[in-house]
Parts: structure tokens; C-alpha cells; sequence
């Protein structure tokens, strides 16, 4: 059983995926251990705080050059196996990379390379695909590196973009219809190779 965490900048809506899939036994080869935000008082930390799952705060903010290190031996101390990115707005580098290479994944709204990379995030990605006028958009799990956006792909889902779609229906259906099926099944496979 792999030790799981969870970073996340929001709402939490990804981690209320992982949760459920945790909860309904889609992901059984990995446990959610610890939730950390870099903001404190987001939403994810009080769904983290009902299911019973460790919570923590670590600002790049507060910590500067720590941050990595800070990151890195909250980390270490609790055992994490594999540490998820989902909706966390802060760029890893540095020792948390080297230590947990090939274990870190990033849920991305879009279908990797289109709409990826620095800058892209949040409603970012998805009024970039309408203003392009690309029919189909999605989301894709990857391996997070030193390149945003540019670590491995585990996993993608297409969503068709309808014509009379914004950028905030058009994000709620990625979340519906491709993030919240593909980072759930992504993490239990990941945790289920061992």
C-alpha cells in the first residue's frame, strides 16, 4: 500500500475525486496520507480535514529558497510514495524533484502539448482552446520534471468542445467528463506498479 499526497491550491475538486475514488475502491493500491496547500484556509484543506486526512500548510511564500526543502521533508517524515499535484499553482523544483523522480504526477486541463506550459492554468487553458477554435480539448495526467507540463503522459480523455461553450462551462465539463475519471485511475495505476 503506497502512502499518498495530495497538493492543491483551491477548491479541491480533484481531491474530492481522489477521495471518493479512494472511498468507492477505485484506487486500492494507495492511501491519501497528508493534503498539503500552500494557501491556508483553501477549501481542499476542510475536505482533506471531513475524510480525516492530515492537513498542512507550506507557502513558497513564507519558505522562499525552503520551499522545495520544506516540501521535501514533510514528505520524507510521513513515508509518501507518491506525491499528486491536483490544482496546485506553484512550481516544484530543485530537491523535491530529485527525491520523488517519477513520483510526482500533475492532473493538466488540457490534452498535452496543446495548451500547456508556463502561464497556462485555471480558466488560462480553457479560453486559449476556444479563442485557437480547437473541437476537442481534455485533460492529461503526466510524470511532473524540471519542464512545466513536460513530464511523461500516464494518461488522456478528450471532451468535445460545443459551440456555444465559455471558458468556465467548458472547464467544469473537462473536471466532469475527463479530470475526475483520469486522475483517479491514473494514481492506482502508478500505485499499483510497485
Amino acid at each position: 500500500m503506497k502512502n499518498i499526497a495530495v497538493l492543491v491550491s483551491g477548491g479541491g475538486t480533484n481531491l474530492q475525486a481522489l477521495i471518493d475514488a479512494q472511498n468507492s475502491g477505485i484506487i486500492k493500491s494507495g492511501r491519501i496520507r497528508a493534503v498539503v496547500s500552500n494557501k491556508a484556509g483553501v477549501y481542499a484543506l476542510e475536505r482533506a480535514q471531513k475524510a480525516g486526512i492530515e492537513t498542512a500548510v507550506i507557502s513558497k511564500r513564507e519558505e522562499g529558497e525552503n520551499f522545495s526543502h520544506a516540501l521535501t521533508e514533510f514528505m520524507k517524515a510521513r513515508n509518501i510514495d507518491l506525491i499528486v499535484l491536483a490544482g496546485f499553482l506553484a512550481i516544484l523544483d530543485g530537491e523535491l524533484l530529485r527525491e520523488y523522480k517519477n513520483r510526482i504526477i500533475n492532473i493538466h486541463p488540457s490534452l498535452i502539448p496543446s495548451f500547456c506550459g508556463d502561464g497556462f492554468y485555471g480558466l488560462r487553458v480553457h479560453q486559449a482552446a476556444l479563442d485557437y477554435g480547437v473541437k476537442v480539448t481534455g485533460a492529461t495526467v503526466h510524470f511532473v520534471n524540471e519542464v512545466v507540463d513536460g513530464g511523461k503522459i500516464i494518461m488522456q480523455k478528450a471532451v468535445y468542445i460545443d459551440p456555444d461553450d465559455t471558458a468556465e462551462t467548458l472547464q467544469r465539463r473537462v473536471m466532469e467528463e475527463a479530470e475526475w475519471i483520469i486522475l483517479p485511475r491514473a494514481v492506482e495505476l502508478v500505485c499499483s506498479r510497485g
